[in-house]
């Protein structure tokens, strides 16, 4: 294996499972939402699919969502399971729970700071994390993750807006350009993570069937 391979760390990263909240297009946040049954079997076969491969450890999110998406794929895997808050989504502050129109509906200060929010990545929503904020601590611990287990695969358990986060930094754009990723409850993706990063797989239907994709 080439030095340039060895310093290389290969991140599956897995959006949790469907909840109510993501069906119904609302900023869900840190507030801890348990899997719809849709969910539960999302978790189930993106286990099945990650057991086929060389997997060292699963990292995931506290919340409840992303845990319970984790402990599937850990028992599959037979490998350590690590819960790291870094992994969590962002805070919505006084947003979380709404649709981005019961946003714009709550008056003109609320609308204006979405449309901020939307374009300026070190804007927070009203008590909540801004963009920037996640990516920050997402990149130290993928930098962790590449000394523990550099050469090596890992998997991430975690929400839209951590992942998004990562993505944009691989793919070298804009933070605010992150909205116009979209990411589906229970796809992949795969990152190589070191001196070059390179993404490989976004948003992977594959082991859920392509019929929602």
């Amino acid at each position: 294996m080439s030095e340039s391979k060895n310093r290389m760390l290969r991140i599956f990263f897995v959006r949790h499972g469907e909840t109510v909240k993501n069906i119904e297009m609302r900023y869900l946040g840190i507030r801890d939402e348990p899997l719809t049954d849709k969910g539960k079997q999302q978790a189930f076969h993106a286990a099945e699919a990650l057991s086929q491969l060389p997997i060292r450890m699963v990292a995931t999110s506290p919340l409840r969502r992303a845990y319970d998406t984790a402990a599937q794929i850990r028992k599959s895997c037979d490998v350590e399971l690590r819960q790291d808050s870094r992994l969590a989504e962002g805070s919505f502050g006084r947003w979380e729970g709404l649709t981005r129109e019961e946003v714009i509906q709550l008056g003109h200060p609320d609308a204006a700071l979405l449309a901020r929010w939307e374009s300026d990545p070190a804007c927070a929503p009203p008590g909540g994390e801004s963009i920037l904020n996640i990516r920050e601590r997402i990149i130290r611990l993928a930098e962790e993750m590449r000394d523990e287990f550099a050469g090596s695969s890992v998997v991430f358990v975690s929400h839209v807006g951590p992942i998004k986060a990562f993505l944009a930094t691989v793919l070298n754009m804009p933070l605010d350009y992150s909205h116009r990723l979209f990411l589906d409850p229970g796809t992949i993706s795969v990152v190589e993570w070191g001196p070059h990063p390179t993404l490989r797989l976004f948003n992977s239907h594959a082991h859920l069937g392509w019929s929602s994709a």
